[in-house]
């Protein structure tokens, strides 16, 4: 039996979604036995996590048969919302300077950003755990390219896991780009990515800055895991115009909304 005290939800999450990939299927009352928490935990999990996509909730247990990895491949999510990812990243594009070092995640609106910086190169250093924003940059000689290494996961289009996170604190990040799956006031930036996320957080502590760009789909939604507070985010770039008391919110936790 797998004994695990004082475990935090999203710790406990990720183990529900280890042991699914592994065995397909799983009962609230084998789970709970393994992990040594309540039925009455692991069912409001199952609940939250069935929300998200992530498993399907079957009579006294849940399967993960039902989870379809396209949809959170990066091939799928490259291409939603093409227009509002091409806007915020014009918004992006200003306030990047010549001679900064600036990180951006994995996300397809930070490839988009890529892309744009591409096009008017000026002289940067840009961090990135991205695969395909790391190919996209590779070629442009005012660019010096640090890809942080880890590990490559089915269907993802990043490198993840914390194995190469030491790197950070050698190098002074002044701006992080980053999405989310999700953001509201309670829980900040969350994404469903167990993995990736855990190197995000280091990314977040590593830089002066931290820049979300967040088309109007991911405001008051919240995802597994948080990997940047409120208090942590300087900025959040989006595509529409938000509510007042979006607005109003944002102004009283003082991050700047463009």
């Amino acid at each position: 039996m797998i004994v695990v005290s004082k475990m935090f939800m999203h710790e406990r999450r990720s183990k529900i979604l280890d042991y699914l990939n592994k065995e397909q299927r799983v009962t609230v009352k084998e789970l709970a036995k393994r992990l040594s928490v309540s039925e009455a935990t692991l069912r409001t999990d199952f609940s939250d996590m069935e929300k998200e996509g992530l498993l399907k909730r079957t009579h006294g247990g849940a399967i993960i048969g039902q989870f379809d990895e396209k949809q959170f491949s990066f091939s799928n999510r490259e291409k939603k919302n093409k227009e509002e990812k091409s806007l915020i990243s014009i918004k992006a594009e200003k306030l990047i300077s010549a001679n900064q070092c600036i990180l951006l995640d994995a996300s397809s609106t930070a490839l988009e950003l890529a892309k744009r910086l591409k096009e008017n190169p000026k002289r940067l250093t840009i961090v990135t755990n991205g695969i395909y924003t790391a190919l996209e940059l590779r070629d442009v000689p005012e660019f010096t390219v640090i890809l942080i290494g880890g590990v490559i996961r089915t269907g993802s289009g990043s490198l993840e896991s914390t194995i190469d996170a030491g790197l950070l604190s050698k190098i002074n990040i002044d701006l992080m780009f980053t999405s989310a799956s999700g953001f509201d006031f309670e829980k900040g930036l969350t994404d469903f990515n167990v993995y990736e996320v855990e190197l995000k957080k280091e990314m977040v502590k590593a830089s002066s800055k931290v820049i979300a760009l967040l088309d109007y789909s991911k405001f008051g939604k919240s995802s597994l895991v948080t990997f940047a507070t409120v208090d942590e985010i300087s900025t959040i770039i989006t595509d529409g115009q938000l509510s007042n008391e979006y607005i109003q919110l944002m102004e009283k936790s003082d991050i700047k909304l463009l």
